[in-house]
Parts: structure tokens; sequence; C-alpha cells
């Protein structure tokens, strides 16, 4: 009789630790989460989308339409040059932490480019007199 107590218990507590366990498995399942950067990225997008959007206005003359345009595209390619400068300012700033020489040369490559991506449009108006 004593062994069959004994192997009751065993199995009584066999039985509670693998309930213990599914109830932390079903707690841990519930507190699974997306990703923070997925959403942070999707907040980012739309901010941009709608605090930084111009509005294009088509006047009556034609050549005041194709202004607008040009100013909205190049406020755009602007927009796109400040990302990438500031890309490689951080790039820069982390190859010298790490001493890094082939990740500094890109980033003043990527430092160069954006500074040359903002100034586009003034950089053509040089050009063209």
């Amino acid at each position: 009789m004593l062994g069959g107590m004994r192997l009751i218990r065993i199995l009584e507590n066999r039985n509670e630790k693998r309930k213990s366990r599914n109830k932390q498995d079903k707690k841990h399942a519930r507190k699974q989460r997306p990703p923070k950067g997925l959403g942070l990225c999707c907040v980012s997008a739309v901010c941009v989308s709608t605090i930084g959007s111009l509005t294009v206005y088509a006047a009556g003359d034609p050549l005041s339409v194709v202004n607008n345009l040009s100013n909205f595209i190049f406020s755009l390619i602007r927009a796109i040059g400040l990302i990438l400068l500031g890309f490689g300012i951080v790039q820069v700033g982390l190859s010298l932490k790490s001493h890094d020489p082939s990740q500094r040369a890109n980033g003043f490559l990527t430092l160069a480019g954006g500074i040359i991506i903002t100034f586009a449009k003034e950089i053509l108006n040089l050009i063209m007199g």
C-alpha cells in the first residue's frame, strides 16, 4: 500500500507541474507582441506623410503649375537628402567610436551625397545661371 501511495503522489505532483507549465506557457503566449520597430516605423511614416506634406495648388497660369510641381519635387528631394545627411553623420560617429576605417569612408561618402542631394536645386540654379 505504501508503494501505491507514493506512486499516486508522484503522479499528482507530475500533473501539477504540467498544469503550472501550461499556465505559464499560456501567460507567455498572451504577452507576445509585434516588434516595436514595426509600430515605430508605421507611426513615423504616417507623421512624415501628414505633417511633412506640401500642398500643390493649380493656378490659372500653366507656368505657375509647373513651378509649383517643381518646388514640390525638389522639397521631396531635399527631405531625402537630409535623411541621408543624418545617416552619414551617424555612420561617421559610429566609425570613430569603433575605429573602423571602411565604415568611416562609407560614412563620409554618405555625408557628401546627402549634402549634394540636399542642395540639388541650388546647384542646378548655379549651373543654369
